[in-house]
This record gives C-alpha cells, structure tokens and sequence, in this order.
C-alpha cells in the first residue's frame, strides 16, 4: 500500500491553486462582490413620520385639593398627600381617593386658638380701659357742674361789690362753664373712641372664633373624595413627577389625580424639528399599544404646536403632536406606551429607490446607474421620502439597476441626465428671483435703498456717470 504525503508536500500545491483561482476572478471580485444593487420598483408609495407617544384621555375629570383649603386666611399654600389609592383603582362617587396631612391642620388648629385667647385678652383690657378712662372723665365732669354752681353763686352774691369784683366773678363763672362744655365734649369723644377699641378688639374675637371654626371644617376636607366613578390616574406636581405618598400639593397645582374618560382617547407624542413641517392637522395616523403588540388603531392628527420645547433631559427641540385614536379598546388605559406613524404622503403609482442609492455633489444629486456592464452617474429629479425609499420624478425607469453603494472607479465615471440639472438649476433660479419680488414688494415704501452721497445734490439723485471729482 502506498505511503499518504506529508502534509509539508501537498501545502504548496493547494497555495498555488487558490493564487490561480483569485487571478481568473479578480475582475468579478473586486467589481461584482462589493457592489449591492437594488432595482428602481414602481408602487404605491407612503411617506410617514413614526414616534413613541403616550396614551392619555381625551377628557378627564379632576380631583383637586378642596376649595376649603384654598381660603387665604387659611394660610396653607401647600400640603402634604400622606395616603392615596393604588393608580388604577375603579372608585365610585364619594369614595375617598387620598388622605392629605392632618398635622398641618393640627397647627393651623393650635396657632389660631392661641390668637383667639389673646383676641380675649385683648377685648377684656379694652372693655377694663374703658371702663377706667370713662369713670375717671365722669369724675372730671361732676367737678365741672360744681365748679360752675359755685362760680354762679359768686355772681350771685358780688351785686354788692364793686363794679370791678362784679365783673370777675361773671368771667369766673363763664370760665368754668366754658371748661365744663369742653369737658362735656371730651367725654363724648372719649366715649365714642372707647367703643371703637372695644368694638375693634371684639371684632379680632369674631375672626378668631370664624376661622376656629373654618379649621374645624378642614378636618373632612383632608379626606379626598372621588366627583364621579372611574379609574383613578394619578396626576403630576409641578416637576413632572407623578404624585404618590408624600407628594406636595398645592392651591397653584391643585390638581391629585384624574378620572379619565376612557371612551376616547389620544396619543400625545413629541416630533422633532426636523419633521414637524411635514405634520399638519387632519392626516392619518396608525396607533400601536406597546403593551398590546397584536392591536393597533387608526387615528387622526388633531392639534400641532406652534412653539417648540426641549424635554427634560433632552437636547433636541420638539414639537408636541396630538393624535386622535378613532376607535377604544376596554384594555387601553392612560400612560401606556404607544408607537405613531403618522401618514405624512400617499402616492399611488410612482417610481422608487432606496435612500441608500441616492449620491449627492455640490450641485446635483444621482445615482449610479448600471449601463451595461458600466456604472454611470445618473442625475436624476427626486421627490417626496420615507424613513427608507424616495420618489424618483424624473431620469430613471422601471426595473433599472441602481448601486447602493460607491463603485471603486466612482470619480472617473460620467455623469448623465445633464438636462434635468438644467431644469432643476433654471427652477431653483427662478423661485429665488420670485422670492426676490415678494420681499421688494413687501418692503415699505421708505425702506427703499438710499443712492450714495456722490449721487446726491441738493437732495436729489445725480444721474449714473456723473459722481463727482
């Protein structure tokens, strides 16, 4: 039997054939392997804008903190959930939602029972005062009376004195009557102050008792109840956090949670700014439930905002978009996931390629086209594009061939289509001489531009070719 070779014999012959095979291949090889091609596909043809959104109700009933928490003498702007349902729970009407935190009541409670006491206080010392300033003017007055019977006696007996003694005994006696009216008037405005301080303390009593008894009161407001039956969905704080236990509320952010009308529903989703111009109100809408793979919904764009936004740790501008669904589902609920894909353009019988095989310079965008057994830079007018393909308008047909990526020759290869290059280039010149005009006219007529000094004189302009030396 003969004896196998060593594997250091054969080695060199199997080198030798593999050199042999690359040297009849090389031109396939480093042509046809590294090209992929796609063909130019004719169709129908949608264009579409896809986003992650959220599930919300349409309408929605609000719980809030209770107006009687709300009262200004009150002074509680916020206050603490301390107890709250499970996010999900089916309640009836009256049943209670969340607990707020009775020991901010409690001091509210304690703080005005101490002002009530010292409103007491306050209205025993102002009625002891009173009693005190009014007993000592009375005293004043009785001095008076008897100050002016005696100066009226003196007169009395001085008819036989001197004319002289006469006389001041009547100033004496007009004296003391002058100083008992004043007196007189003095008590009646001491009394009318008294009542005043007095009515005033009371009044601090009566406020006191009133906002005892407001206080009192909070006490079933801190249980909250549901207005309506449905699904509790918990609200958010002025954060964007969702409120829970030990969440703060307050009479600016009232708002704990909601009773959503699950009979309709919209999808709230954010575009950036790149696509939003291609979003208007009205167009069509597949809706998607993360949670439900096997469902979708048809649906409509009902709102898109004007202004952008950047979202909290994010960069990028967006724009919020509402989308309608047209139908519910009894297993939809709020804060579910959804993916959109918002039908921006629908075309039925158009050309296509993919966005891979479309190439641009700095004037003209193409495609390399197969000629042959050549490639060549097909320009070519492109339309409207989805996430993967774009119109082709004009410069290709039905079943060509297209690379998607680079031929290796690339910059030796010509260009074609050089007509449609012109016809894009005279519309692109006459859109910016079109958008020229419309700025001119929209110009006031004191915007015009004002010809340089060397062409005016005397406030007019000189004619061309007469600037001066």
């Amino acid at each position: 039997m003969k004896r196998l070779l060593k594997p250091v014999y054969y080695i060199p012959a199997i080198i030798i054939v593999a050199i042999l095979l690359i040297w009849s291949m090389g031109d396939n090889v480093a042509s046809e392997n590294v090209m992929i091609t796609a063909p130019v596909e004719r169709g129908s043809f949608i264009s579409k804008v896809i986003s992650t959104g959220q599930l919300q109700a349409e309408n929605a009933t609000s719980i809030e903190v209770p107006s009687a928490l709300s009262g200004r003498r009150l002074g509680i702007y916020e206050i603490q959930v301390t107890d709250i349902v499970e996010e999900g729970t089916v309640v009836d009407s009256g049943d209670v939602v969340a607990v707020l935190d009775h020991s901010s009541v409690d001091e509210l409670m304690t703080e005005a029972q101490d002002e009530l006491e010292k409103a007491m206080e306050a209205y025993q010392d102002a009625r002891i005062d009173t009693n005190i300033n009014l007993s000592n003017l009375r005293d004043g007055l009785l001095d008076a009376r008897v100050t002016v019977e005696e100066k009226k006696l003196i007169v009395e007996q001085s008819v036989y004195e001197s004319p002289a003694v006469q006389r001041q005994a009547r100033l004496d006696h007009e004296r003391a009557k002058r100083s008992l009216e004043q007196a007189l008037r003095n008590y009646e405005l001491k009394k009318l102050q008294a009542a005043y301080e007095v009515g005033r303390a009371w009044e601090e009593v009566r406020k006191s008792r009133e906002r005892i008894q407001e206080i009192e009161a909070l006490f079933d407001a801190l249980e909250v109840k549901a207005p309506k039956p449905g699904m509790v969905i918990y609200s958010y704080d002025r954060f964007g956090n969702k409120i829970q236990a030990g969440s703060t509320v307050s009479r600016w952010a009232p708002i704990i949670a909601e009773l959503p009308d699950l009979s309709s529903m919209i999808s709230k989703t954010f575009i950036n700014e790149i696509d939003i111009s291609k979003i208007k109100a009205g167009q069509r809408a597949k809706i998607g439930i993360d949670a439900f793979p096997e469902k979708s919904f048809d649906g409509k764009v009902v709102s898109v905002a004007n202004i952008g936004q950047v979202l909290p740790e994010g960069d990028a501008k967006v724009f919020e978009v509402i989308i309608k669904l047209n139908s519910t589902d009894p297993d939809l609920r709020p804060a579910m996931t959804t993916s959109n894909e918002i039908i921006t353009d629908s075309l039925a019988d158009v050309l296509y390629v993919p966005l891979d095989a479309v190439f641009s310079s700095d004037t003209a965008k193409f495609v390399y086209k197969r000629k042959g057994r050549n490639w060549v830079k097909q320009i070519a007018r492109f339309g409207i594009e989805n996430a993967n393909y774009v119109v082709v308008q004009e410069g290709l047909e039905e079943g060509m061939e297209v690379a998607l990526t680079e031929p290796v020759n690339a910059d030796e290869l010509p260009f074609e289509g050089y007509d449609i290059y012109k016809a894009l280039r005279d519309e692109a010149l006459e859109k910016e001489k079109e958008e020229k005009e419309a700025r001119d006219e929209a110009r006031k007529p004191g915007d015009s531009e004002e010809a340089p000094p060397w062409q005016r004189q005397g406030g007019e302009r000189l004619e061309e070719g007469r600037r001066p030396r």
